[in-house]
């Protein structure tokens, strides 16, 4: 499995794709967070807060992400090389643990340099370090929780398809219906009776309680779980495809 994990992480370092995902993604939060063409902007804020940050990374996440992870087993359909890889001394399921932590790793790497956007605000604020510290502590692992089933959902629609922009497209359409679809479901008035739980089902329900600096120990429990359904169901995909 570390063997992959390096694998997959020399290939995001050593070609423009890692540079370019982190980037962009530290571009678009510095112009809409700093810039005055934005408009919501931290600097015309009334207030010190990352709630803008926090809200925005995830729709950024919803695209990037998938672009990320597309290629994971896409690649080895056309190259040809899924075969030899999973003959190797390695199981289906380490193979699959290897490329999803080396996505992820990726993520947590083009996140950390955002920390700088929490000192330059705690600096800024009318007083300075009135700032929610513990909040945006929570939110940060919201948000690395939340990394997380985006990248197991985008190695899932990878393994489904040889075809990069299929597992792409399939990526970002399970993605979104995981972080709005069951929100969405909820407010419908024919399905009031379980809307609580199709709140629960979904993403933005749990990463929004974290976001307040709330860690409960369902949250992580629930971010973890569907992180792991996602990489069991590429595993058992694999194998279906290649027996």
């Amino acid at each position: 499995m570390i063997a992959i994990y390096k694998k997959e992480l020399s290939i995001f370092f050593t070609t423009i794709i890692g540079p370019l995902i982190i980037g962009l993604f530290l571009l678009i939060n510095g112009l809409l967070l700093w810039s005055e063409i934005s408009q919501i902007n931290i600097l015309d804020s009334t207030y010190a807060s990352m709630d803008v940050f926090f809200t925005i990374s995830p729709i950024i996440f919803l695209l990037f992400i998938p672009a990320v992870s597309m290629r994971s087993f896409s690649d080895e359909y056309n190259l040809g090389t899924i075969e030899p890889v999973i003959t190797k001394p390695i199981t289906t399921l380490h193979l699959v643990w290897g490329k999803f932590l080396a996505i992820l790793t990726l993520v947590v790497i083009s996140i950390i340099p955002t920390f700088l956007y929490v000192s330059t605000i705690y600096l800024l604020g009318e007083t300075v370090g009135n700032l929610d510290l513990a909040g945006i502590f929570g939110s940060y692992i919201g948000l690395f929780m939340l990394s997380s089933i985006f990248a197991s959902i985008g190695v899932f629609a990878s393994s489904l398809s040889n075809n990069q922009i299929i597992a792409f497209i399939l990526a970002i359409i399970i993605s979104t219906i995981f972080y709005f679809g069951f929100d969405l479901l909820s407010k419908i008035h024919a399905l009031e009776s379980i809307n609580f739980l199709l709140q629960e089902i979904g993403i933005s329900y749990h990463y929004n309680i974290m976001s307040k600096g709330l860690l409960k120990l369902s949250d992580i429990i629930y971010f973890i779980s569907v992180s792991f359904i996602f990489i069991k169901l590429s595993e058992l995909v694999i194998v279906k495809k290649n027996r």
